[in-house]
């Protein structure tokens, strides 16, 4: 089978392509999951606060974070968390707000709310205690195959596969495997093949779990790989056919959109005007500035009252997996409030006054806030000598 050849080619290709694929992890084992074992020992990472620990709830906070989330990032969030919810049944009795408040900044916030019912399910149909097999763990809200793959192997040495992005890259890699990961059936048979390549010694299994992790995070890296330092170097059918950087292949991209919207920044005696997004879509249950489709929605919110026209501050570009969000802030600093009464009879159920209140700007760490607006509210600027009073 040739690295590069065109995926998705037929059935029969397909077939063909999956013996090769077999035969040759039949061939690389047990030499992969030994020499993967022994780095991971010798070489590789230590330090980090969720490993060398069999509590699945610590191994389950910690794989749901990383998600798509560099490691220097969760660190500070895992230790919060930690203190916070000690185990399960803390983070199952906590509110919703009170787990997004301390996920705010993190992204990807369904991880949380998903987290959150996790946390319940486990405390409310298992006494607190998580299920010991991948199989079980899989039917729990939130946890896919792969983080119950990680939780089982971590925690109760079950000689199962995780398959993560960098794992993917990496084995694909070691055996030249050139389908296209779009394609669920191809996905499908790196996972069948993924799981022969485990140790044969199930207390070998967290090792081989991290090292296979490791060898994604800090040597088979998507450009430049450190060929030289990697374990299978001499193994690798990639490196052989000096195509590494061919691998993986996934030739769906995903599909981008853009929106704007500008949002009021109504501010009174050190307090702010939020509200809660609804329920579902983007940063659902997170409290922001109301949003507006265009300038002139906002403006037209405002008029009744307004003496003054909003101030512009510098527009936010803010990246989501899928969307390119722009965002226009318009400020207006009140000299007196306008009441949640007035906000209601002005707009009815509109953006203002539907699930809002004024926040304390001292205030805001006990609200979870999507991070563009955290930073913004952070760095307000003085207010403007030019005030105004609701009418």
């Amino acid at each position: 089978m040739s690295g590069t050849r065109t995926p998705g080619a037929g059935r029969a290709a397909a077939a063909s392509s999956l013996d090769g694929l077999q035969a040759r992890a039949q061939a690389l084992t047990p030499h992969l999951a030994e020499r993967l074992v022994a780095w991971q020992r010798q070489s590789g990472r230590h330090h980090l606060p969720w490993q060398g620990v069999q509590d699945p709830y610590r191994v389950w906070l910690s794989e749901i974070m990383l998600q798509q989330t560099q490691v220097m990032t969760v660190l500070g969030y895992y230790e919060r968390f930690l203190k916070r919810f000690p185990d399960v049944k803390a983070l199952a009795a906590a509110s919703l707000d009170e787990v997004l408040t301390l996920w705010s900044g993190l992204g990807y916030y369904s991880r949380a709310r998903n987290l959150h019912r996790c946390a319940q399910a486990v405390a409310q149909h298992f006494d607190g205690v998580f299920p010991r097999s991948a199989e079980a763990l899989c039917q729990l809200p939130g946890i896919g195959p792969s983080t119950a793959s990680a939780i089982a192997a971590f925690c109760f040495d079950e000689r199962i596969s995780i398959l993560d992005g960098n794992v993917k890259r990496v084995l694909t890699r070691a055996l030249a495997w050139g389908e296209d990961l779009a394609m669920v059936r191809h996905e499908r048979a790196l996972w069948q093949v993924a799981h022969t390549l485990v140790p044969a010694r199930a207390q070998d299994m967290a090792n081989y779990t991290q090292g296979l992790m490791d060898l994604g995070a800090t040597v088979c890296s998507v450009r430049k790989p450190n060929c030289p330092a990697c374990p299978w170097s001499d193994l690798c059918v990639a490196r052989a056919q000096a195509q590494v950087e061919a691998f993986p292949v996934k030739t769906r991209k995903l599909k981008r959109s853009q929106r704007e919207s500008w949002c009021l920044w109504l501010e009174h005696d050190e307090a702010v005007w939020l509200v809660q997004r609804p329920a579902t879509g983007v940063w659902a249950g997170l409290w922001t500035l109301p949003l507006f489709d265009s300038e002139a929605a906002l403006r037209a919110q405002v008029v009744p009252w307004q003496l003054h026209d909003p101030e512009p501050q510098p527009s936010i570009h803010h990246v989501l997996t899928h969307l390119d969000w722009h965002l226009h802030p318009r400020r207006l600093v009140c000299d007196q409030a306008p009441s949640v009464s007035l906000l209601t009879e002005l707009v009815g159920a509109g953006a203002l006054a539907q699930s809002g209140r004024w926040v304390p700007l001292a205030d805001l760490h006990k609200f979870g806030l999507p991070a563009p607006f955290r930073r913004l509210l952070q760095a307000r600027p003085q207010p403007s000598e030019d005030l105004f009073s609701p009418a």
